[in-house]
């Protein structure tokens, strides 16, 4: 039976009850498709038999839930828990104390799906309903069939999550998974950068001329600054191709912003002239001040950083066939630019190596020695 908890009175009870399990489903919803500011709108929680749906918007603050989460006692299961850690962290300063994520378990499995659908219908033959992936959980009422979706993606998590730890003492690894999920208990949310400076991040910003990018990079400002008033998600505002596109070619007047693509006579109606004064600024900017991209650092050729590089590669490649894994899992090639660079000399130095896991050092630290010497 679906539970909707609704008022302080039930959480404060429900809290009670969870306290004494061992293991604990958590689930999050929130609305970046939609909302430009990142909430918590829903809240899932199961236990191997029960499954409730909490309302963050009604039970305000999540009182308990943090000394909940914190308890080293109950094993909290997620699937790709990073967003839903650092959100919970970012919105209510709360932190987890012991987590199985069965993202992370499937990946170190080499499961050729670590999605939550695929990773159901595999094992249990069920069929997840993608049509509200992308709802707008910040409305209410919610509506049932929104709800039940919801509860599915925790109601089956706890079954998951002991077939692939089943797996995963078989195959001896049971401790990599031990040590990525307690490395997730330390994410947190990140300070963003100043949108000024976001948008020279833009995927396609870097062709535009200097001109055309100071002109974008207003809109970019105007447009988060829109965004954030309203709480609404900007690309919603305006799409990052119609900026380009005003950037490069300024309409001179709101019936030559209204025929560009993208934009329409609704968002000139309402915001026309604040795009017109954005491009102006951009326009107005001096020459001496304009916007322009670093040239791109030249490293010198360093023959034996790129020979460590390739025997590292090699390396990997046996690796792969021998552990099963993806090339990214086993050993990302960042990781692998790293230790070739510091050129450890022993275990201990490649330990030390910023990234490097334990389980990595234990099960093929010599292997990468090798490769590097």
């Amino acid at each position: 039976m679906l539970q909707l908890i609704e008022t302080v009175a039930d959480f404060t009870e429900l809290l009670a009850r969870l306290r004494v399990e061992l293991l604990v489903a958590v689930d999050t919803e929130a609305a970046s498709f939609h909302r430009h500011r990142d909430h918590v709108y829903l809240l899932q929680l199961s236990t191997r038999s029960e499954t409730w749906l909490v309302d963050p918007l009604a039970v305000t603050g999540l009182p308990g839930f943090g000394e909940l989460l914190a308890d080293p006692g109950i094993e909290f299961v997620f699937h790709d828990a990073d967003y839903d850690l650092r959100l919970l962290g970012h919105e209510f300063g709360f932190r987890a104390a012991r987590l199985f994520d069965t993202r992370v378990a499937a990946q170190l499995l080499n499961e050729p799906g670590i999605g939550l659908a695929a990773l159901l219908e595999k094992y249990f033959g069920v069929r997840l309903d993608k049509q509200f992936q992308r709802a707008d959980w910040s409305l209410r009422p919610l509506t049932q069939p929104m709800l039940e979706y919801a509860a599915t993606d925790t109601r089956h998590l706890p079954r998951l999550r002991d077939e692939l730890h089943r797996q995963l003492a078989e195959r001896g690894r049971s401790s990599w998974v031990e040590e990525e999920c307690e490395l997730l208990t330390r994410v947190r949310w990140p300070e963003p950068d100043a949108p000024e400076i976001q948008a020279l991040g833009v995927k396609g910003a870097r062709v535009l001329s200097p001109r055309a990018l100071a002109r974008f990079r207003e809109l970019y400002v105007w447009r988060a600054q829109t965004a954030d008033a309203l709480d609404r998600a900007a690309f919603r505002i305006l799409g990052n191709e119609p900026m380009f596109a005003l950037a490069e070619q300024p309409p001179g007047d709101l019936a030559e912003l209204a025929r560009v693509r993208g934009v329409g006579r609704e968002l000139v109606d309402r915001r026309g002239n604040e795009i017109l004064e954005a491009l102006g600024r951009g326009t107005a900017l001096p020459e001496a001040v304009l916007p322009r991209y670093a040239r791109p650092t030249r490293y010198r050729t360093d023959p034996a950083f790129e020979g460590r590089m390739e025997r590292l590669k090699e390396a990997r490649t046996r690796l792969v066939l021998q552990y099963d894994l993806a090339p990214g899992v086993l050993c990302p090639n960042w990781l692998l630019e790293a230790i070739a660079r510091t050129s450890p000399r022993d275990l201990e130095e490649l330990a030390a190596v910023d990234g490097v896991r334990r389980w990595q050092v234990k099960e093929f630290g010599k292997d990468l020695l090798v490769a590097v010497t």
